[in-house]
This record gives C-alpha cells, sequence and structure tokens, in this order.
C-alpha cells in the first residue's frame, strides 16, 4: 500500500489497554455464512458457483440450521455468528418464502427470498433460536439483503424496502441478532457532481442521501423497539464512500443505527486502511475482518489494529471473499489473523 496510508493507523493509536485473554479474544470473533455459502443448499441458483461441488466434496453440505455447530467445530472457542440472509429457510416448504424479481447489473432474475413474518418462517427461527441454545451459540449479526430500494426515488419502492426491513428485524430479535445490516439502495454506482457555471453541484447524490436517511430513520426507530440495530455497510452505491456512511448515521443520529465496516469493499486503495479509520467511530458493533485479493495489499492484523486502536470493542467476522484458498480455509485463515491481532 502507498506509504500516505500509515496516518490512518497513526490517526486511531493512543489507547492503552490491557492484553486480551485467550477467552476475551474468542469473544470478539464470530463465523461467517459468506465464505462456504457454497455448501448451502439453495433455491437460488442463478449465479451458480463451478466451485461448489468441489467444495462440498470436500466439507460436505449445510443447512442454516446445521451452521451453529459447523461454527463450534470449524472455529474452536468461536460462538457468535453472522449469518447471510439468502440461506435462511427449510427449502423444503415453500410457504416460508417469498418470489420476487430482482435486477442486477441490468439483468432480472427471479429469486426466493425467507419471509421471517410468515407462521412457518416463524416456526423455522424458534427451531433456529433452539439450536443456537443447543450449541451454545448466538446470532450476532445478520448481514441482509432482501430490504432493497431503501434510497429509490419511487416511495412506494422505499416503503416496500422499509417493512421488508421491519420483517427481518422481528425474526432477528427472535435470534438474539445485536445488530442487522440494510443496505442503501440507489443507484449502483454512485451519482456523480454535474457541472454548472459556478462550482460542481451533486443534488442527484443529496436526493438519494436524504431518501436513505429518511429511510434509515424509521427502521432504526422500529430497530429499537425490537433492540436490534440497523446497520450500512460499505456495500456500493452510496456507502462506497465512507464520508455518505458518516453523514446517514449522523443525521439519523440513533443509537439503533451504526456503520459495520468491511475491511475490503471499498472502490479503490486508498480507502483500504483511511476509509476504515474514518468509519471507526461509527462502528460500536460488527465489522466484517475481510481477505480479498482484489488489493494486492490486503493487510488484515494491520485492519484489525486499526479497529481496535480507534475504541472498536465489538466483533469481528471472519468474512473471506476470494484469494488463494478456498472459503472454509480462507475464513480458518481470517480466525488466525483476527486472533493475533487483537
Amino acid at each position: 500500500m502507498l506509504a500516505a496510508t500509515a496516518g490512518a493507523e497513526a490517526s486511531t493509536s493512543g489507547t492503552n489497554q490491557r492484553p486480551l485473554t485467550e477467552k476475551e479474544k474468542l469473544d470478539r470473533i464470530a463465523s461467517n455464512c459468506w465464505p462456504c455459502r457454497t455448501l448451502f443448499k439453495s433455491r437460488n441458483t442463478a449465479r451458480p458457483n463451478p466451485n461448489a461441488d468441489a467444495m462440498k466434496k470436500k466439507y460436505g453440505t449445510l443447512t442454516m440450521l446445521d451452521f451453529p455447530q459447523f461454527t463450534k467445530d470449524t472455529f474452536p472457542g468461536v460462538y457468535h455468528m453472522d449469518l447471510f440472509s439468502g440461506l435462511f429457510g427449510d427449502l423444503s416448504d415453500e410457504t416460508m418464502y417469498v418470489k420476487s424479481e430482482m435486477t442486477f447489473n441490468g439483468q432480472t432474475r427471479t429469486a426466493y427470498e425467507f419471509d421471517p413474518s410468515s407462521a412457518s418462517g416463524r416456526k423455522w427461527l424458534d427451531k433456529m433460536a433452539a439450536k443456537q441454545v443447543a450449541t451454545g451459540t448466538k446470532c450476532h449479526h445478520i448481514s441482509n439483503n432482501a430490504p432493497r430500494d431503501i434510497s429509490d426515488a419511487d416511495p412506494a419502492k422505499r416503503a416496500a424496502g422499509i417493512e421488508v426491513a421491519k420483517k427481518w428485524l422481528d425474526g432477528a430479535a427472535i435470534l438474539g441478532a445485536k445488530t442487522m445490516r440494510v443496505n442503501s439502495g440507489g443507484p449502483r454506482i454512485s451519482p456523480n457532481a454535474q457541472v454548472t457555471t459556478d462550482y460542481p453541484k451533486n443534488d442527484e447524490l443529496a436526493q438519494h442521501l436524504a431518501w436513505c436517511i429518511e429511510s434509515f430513520k424509521i427502521m432504526a426507530d422500529h430497530g429499537a423497539k425490537v433492540g436490534v440495530k440497523v446497520t450500512l455497510e460499505n456495500h456500493w452505491g452510496l456507502t462506497a464512500n465512507p464520508q455518505n456512511i458518516r453523514i446517514i448515521v449522523d443525521e439519523v443520529n440513533n443509537p439503533y443505527c451504526e456503520a459495520s465496516p468491511d475491511f475490503c469493499n471499498w472502490e479503490h486503495e486508498y480507502h483500504l486502511y483511511h476509509g476504515l479509520a474514518a468509519l471507526v467511530p461509527y462502528a460500536k458493533t460488527t465489522v466484517h475482518a475481510k481477505y480479498w485479493n482484489r488489493w494486492k495489499d490486503n493487510d488484515v492484523q494491520r485492519s484489525v489494529r486499526i479497529m481496535t486502536n480507534g475504541g472498536f470493542r465489538g466483533v469481528f467476522a471472519l468474512e473471506y471473499e476470494d484469494g488463494p484458498w478456498d472459503g472454509v480455509e480462507g475464513a480458518k485463515y481470517l480466525y488466525k489473523e483476527v486472533l493475533a491481532a487483537l
């Protein structure tokens, strides 16, 4: 990484914390469904992974109900879990899913999404909660892609996305989750400023931010009622720029709305450490500790130290994306790196 990024660590240093015990370190780590998503049975096969068969042959097949035990067996001492919304439910029971059309990069596909408000969905959530109790695990965070259009220009679409988020917040409370990510929606590529006769102006971006802030105020109020925070991850679009996340959280001004930064979801290399440092004050509960080989410099331990030196005392979820290992091996690598940095 360029030398200029050294300031990202220097700006967050200065804390004098006693060394953590091994148990205290393990308390700060969560398993994550995303790295091993190819092991899961799924109704959504529009974008099949060519490595799925090899992964299943090596590690077996999972459902979400298996993931608590998988967490215990794969990451000794870890009991927190980060669960991905697209893997919820019992595939044999269609009554707990809703069919929807999704547009991604200009292409529309059919998706089947878990409905936590359905009677069968509630029963499944109760079963998952019981599985957590039996295994001594806890759902810490839900990485949720189901609520959409949160900053869309169409108020009906925004309202529908908010209602989906509310249903999921209710479901997250059943599992005891502390936080749940909701994507900002809006344009996947953030709007650019326009030339004016005076100084460049970005009215389009400001309007989407306003819609996003309005939506997150409603969701944070609902989250406060059920005890689950809504979070913003640097997940493309509006949130690709950490400053926009800071603006949204500040304007929502609710303790049930905060940031959940990802180590690698950035648009350029300068954000890899500077962007993370910018979000430290806005992250209290959950971070995605990621390795992704799209960046030549991907120092996991350095990123962990940026967070801890800046005062973050929450949980690091092991979200391996891509690189020299398969998903399970990559998550195990992150497990060792985060432990070493804590």
